[in-house]
């Protein structure tokens, strides 16, 4: 499974990406998403638009980010279903009694 996070970073984009490693100073993410906000909620456009398509690994120093945070279970499933195994899984049913 995909660890995707929200980033905020100190220019103050969100973004949403895949945490590949993490240590002291940086930390490394590829398939940034940019959160951009939309009159029906929130969309999302590409973070770095011109980097290489065959090396999609960036390397961010943690000075740069303000935080790291869990994503939404609906963020998680839109982000797999572009850059994951393509698999979706089914919505979990709630019994009501």
């Amino acid at each position: 499974m995909i660890n995707v996070k929200l980033l905020r970073i100190i220019t103050g984009e969100e973004v949403v990406a895949e945490l590949v490693s993490e240590n002291d100073s940086t930390i490394t993410v590829k398939n940034g998403l940019v959160v951009l906000p939309t009159q029906s909620g929130v969309g999302f456009a590409p973070w770095a638009t011109v980097i290489d398509p065959d090396k999609p690994e960036l390397i961010v120093s943690q000075d740069h980010i303000v935080y790291i945070a869990e994503v939404s279970e609906d963020v998680t499933k839109k982000y797999n279903e572009l850059f994951g195994s393509k698999l979706v899984t089914p919505d979990k049913k709630k019994l009501i009694l």
